[in-house]
């Protein structure tokens, strides 16, 4: 059901669509030799292709070429097996050519779809018109000098898939959704890095409102939004900026806009350009891309299980829920180290080691799955403990907070430690001897209907155990001597 926003002439629905620009895992650039490695010093990884020195011409990269096909199998999507690149004009001082080499009316990537996965527990389809490959630009800095601006090349010339969505998206939910979703395939598939913070992956988001049922409405493009949680929020601003207009009688300009994050709002950039006013056409210097069916069906035999082929496994192999499926597939190593916790054990007691106590500590330390410093094998090795007895419950949580502060295996701390749970009913019957009699009253009060009570016994029990007692003969010993 499509979300919709309140206004005072009643309900707005917004529509949106993302083009998404990824910049390709490589380790060239489109059109030239050049590294592109992030953070190296300014203009230090610039080829004189990408420089646009007279004379100088582009030589595709075929690994690029590789993961794009990729990338088109991966997101559902038809290979053109031909393609053609062209020069999009405009001028901009990172652009040192005076016009970009992408790619217009025949993309290497068409028509194909992706899943989202909704808060309510939903699905959702979003349709994807295309992608095609194109050259970055350079990066302007702005804030090195008090009068001047300085360019930075190294970027200038790395391969950028842009990936266009069809206007599906209701609202900032379904973009957070759709962008999370994108982001996770890429990684999973290995084509981009997904790190928004660093520019290799960035959303233009196209924002328009209408009336339940009109005809879609004037949009207005946000440029280069470089994080999920800011394209929630100028989505939300531009949505209630774009009702106000509409509903005290004023037109939407077709405009791009920048998202400001420190002021929380979007600001006019320029007037939104059509196809004509960039002047494409074929470049002369590359010649059509042709692909054979036979090179798309062998990287296709390449592809990772991915992640909505992973999540639906997860349920149906390990009966785990929906929810715990979808946090366990949403990074390609955390489902992978899930799965070695979990090889020939009980995956939902597995499932729930890894959600609520490894991820809640690592992201309590802002640490990721491949920084833990409990392996999966360890962690495997602490839920045995568990499984035959070992150890109970909760002492094994003691043992883990152990284990991720030394990085030791579980055995080795419950044997230093002592930890080791009691088994022996004859010991654990004398405990449960010793509490009832020190609880007379308490005795008589379980006796007398105090059901409640049973829990105080099983805690004094375990206090005088160290919590080493099995819980289970515990319950079983009480029972049967409080009746």
């Amino acid at each position: 059901m499509a979300q919709l926003t309140k206004g005072e002439t009643g309900e707005w629905e917004t529509v949106i669509g993302m083009e998404v620009h990824a910049q390709v895992i490589a380790e060239s650039k489109l059109f030239s030799g050049a590294s592109t490695k992030f953070g190296a010093d300014p203009n230090s990884q610039v080829s004189l292709v990408d420089a646009a020195m007279p004379g100088m011409l582009p030589v595709l990269n075929k690994y690029v070429v590789e993961q794009a096909i990729k990338t088109g199998l991966g997101i559902n999507s038809k290979i053109n097996r031909t393609s053609v690149f062209a020069r999009k004009n405009y001028f901009y001082p990172d652009l040192p050519q005076g016009y970009q080499i992408s790619q217009f009316d025949q993309p290497i990537v068409g028509e194909g779809k992706i899943e989202i996965d909704l808060k309510d527990g939903s699905v959702k389809e979003i349709g994807i018109t295309r992608m095609h490959l194109e050259q970055d630009a350079g990066k302007s800095l702005h804030d090195q000098h008090p009068t001047k601006s300085y360019v930075d090349l190294n970027r200038s010339g790395c391969a950028l898939m842009e990936i266009v969505s069809e206007p599906d998206i209701r609202g900032p939910e379904e973009a957070a959704a759709y962008i999370s979703k994108l982001r996770m395939i890429l990684r999973y598939l290995g084509t981009c890095d997904g790190n928004m913070d660093e520019g290799s992956m960035r959303a233009d988001v196209n924002i328009s409102v209408r009336k339940p049922g009109d005809e879609l409405g004037t949009r207005a493009e946000i440029k280069n939004v470089n994080s999920v949680k800011a394209v929630q929020q100028s989505i939300d601003f531009e949505v209630a900026r774009q009702i106000e207009i509409l509903e005290d009688g004023g037109e939407i300009k077709q405009e791009t806009r920048l998202w400001d994050p420190d002021k929380n709002e979007t600001r006019s950039m320029r007037s939104k350009e059509e196809a004509h006013d960039y002047r494409y056409f074929p470049d002369p210097d590359l010649l059509p891309l042709e692909l054979a069916q036979e090179q798309i069906d062998a990287i296709k035999k390449t592809l990772p299980e991915l992640p909505d082929e992973k999540k639906h496994r997860f349920i149906d192999e390990f009966g785990l829920s929906a929810y715990d499926a979808s946090v366990l597939i949403a990074e390609r190593p955390r489902a992978d180290y899930f799965e070695e916790v979990a090889k020939d054990r009980d995956a939902k007691l597995a499932a729930n080691w890894v959600i609520n106590e490894l991820l809640g500590i690592l992201n309590k330390n802002e640490q990721d799955i491949t920084d833990s410093p409990i392996k999966a094998e360890q962690l495997g090795g602490l839920i045995d403990l568990i499984a035959d007895n070992t150890i109970s419950g909760k002492i094994a949580k003691d043992v883990f907070a152990e284990m991720y502060k030394t990085g030791n295996d579980a055995a080795a701390i419950v044997e230093e430690k002592g930890l080791k749970q009691v088994t022996d009913t004859g010991a654990i019957e004398a405990i449960v001897d010793e509490v009832i009699s020190e609880n007379p009253d308490n005795v008589e009060a379980y006796k007398g209907g105090k059901d409640k009570l049973f829990g105080f016994f099983v805690g004094q029990v375990m206090k005088k155990s160290q919590g080493k007692a099995n819980p289970a003969a515990v319950n079983e010993l009480l029972k049967k001597k409080l009746s």
